[in-house]
């Protein structure tokens, strides 16, 4: 609803409308229902499986599963934040959302995604820690240490999101209130502001650039590194167990950065809000449901582990019958 002001023609707005996928057919918008219903439970199942399992299987207490636990909890809140409103626009048509409701989940959107980009570059350190120095791998990568580095990746999310989420809804609205997207990303809601943004789009790129950069480059810096000791290894059996070890996470890595930078490095010109919606899909919920699916298909120990707890429940089901 906009509600006209005393001056001029800015408008007090107290909630936005979310167009997502409306200018689809009504049998389009359930089929995209039913599937993006599937990919979030599986996404939810999926993370959540692997939170239990690296904290109830003592195989699995090492800092590369400390870690991954730390993404599948980014992954799961990630979801939380745009899928179920998202699923309620394609469902029930109820495409409005209010102010507070936008600024919460563009605020916790900026969060967990700058998160993310930091702990990844953590899980690439540590991958660096164990095939670079494996005999001080322990010491290097406490249980402190490890603690620390999981703090300092979650860390980066509260300013960013606190910084551009506060200054972009203090600016005035004005016209319509349709956002042209299936969240409230900083983009389609910019596009309402009937104020002189320039300030806050150069901070916006050079936010996003060193958000988004940084941890690329210490991921680029750990891999060169881990590159080089495993083309040290004399064997071919070494070498393919050290890749291993890392290619899961090179996986997921390259899934994030592609999809987030295509959505938000491509040319205005070529970047339609349809275009925009597609791409943003894929890290927002074709990313988060694969990242369990890589490390559990591609991870013997994660496998096993899976395996062991299976049979702990149900030889434990059958003591309780």
């Amino acid at each position: 609803m906009l509600i006209p002001m005393a001056e001029g023609n800015e408008t007090r707005v107290n909630e936005f409308i979310l167009m997502s996928f409306s200018s689809l057919p009504i049998k389009i918008q359930s089929l995209l229902f039913v599937t993006f219903l599937i990919i979030y439970l599986i996404t939810l199942i999926g993370n959540s499986l692997i939170i239990l399992v690296t904290l109830a299987d003592s195989m699995l207490h090492s800092p590369m599963y400390f870690f991954l636990r730390n993404l599948s909890f980014l992954e799961i809140g990630f979801n939380l934040v745009i899928v179920p409103k998202m699923l309620g626009t394609l469902l029930a048509q109820d495409t409005t959302i209010s102010f507070l409701g936008c600024v919460i989940q563009m605020y916790f959107f900026f969060f967990f995604g700058v998160a993310e980009c930091f702990l990844l570059a953590t899980m690439a350190y540590d991958r660096y820690a164990a095939i670079c120095n494996p005999l001080h791998y322990a010491v290097v990568m406490n249980q402190r240490t490890c603690a620390k580095l999981a703090a300092a990746s979650w860390f980066p999310g509260f300013p960013v999101a606190t910084v551009q989420t506060t200054w972009l809804f203090s600016f005035p609205f004005c016209g319509t209130n349709k956002v042209n997207h299936f969240f409230c990303d900083s983009p389609p809601v910019l596009r309402l502001v009937c104020a002189n943004t320039a300030l806050f789009e150069i901070y916006a790129i050079i936010g996003t650039i060193l958000v988004v950069m940084t941890p690329c480059v210490l991921i680029l810096c750990s891999y060169t590194r881990i590159a080089a000791a495993i083309l040290k290894i004399p064997s071919a059996k070494g070498k393919q167990k050290a890749f291993s070890t890392c290619s899961s996470h090179l996986l997921v890595v390259s899934l994030f950065y592609v999809s987030s930078s295509l959505t938000y490095f491509r040319p205005k010109s070529n970047n339609s809000p349809e275009s925009k919606k597609l791409l943003s899909l894929s890290y927002t919920i074709v990313t988060p449901m694969l990242n369990p699916i890589i490390y559990s298909l591609r991870n013997n120990e994660v496998k096993n582990a899976l395996s062991r707890t299976f049979h702990k429940a149900i030889g434990l089901r059958n003591c309780i019958l």
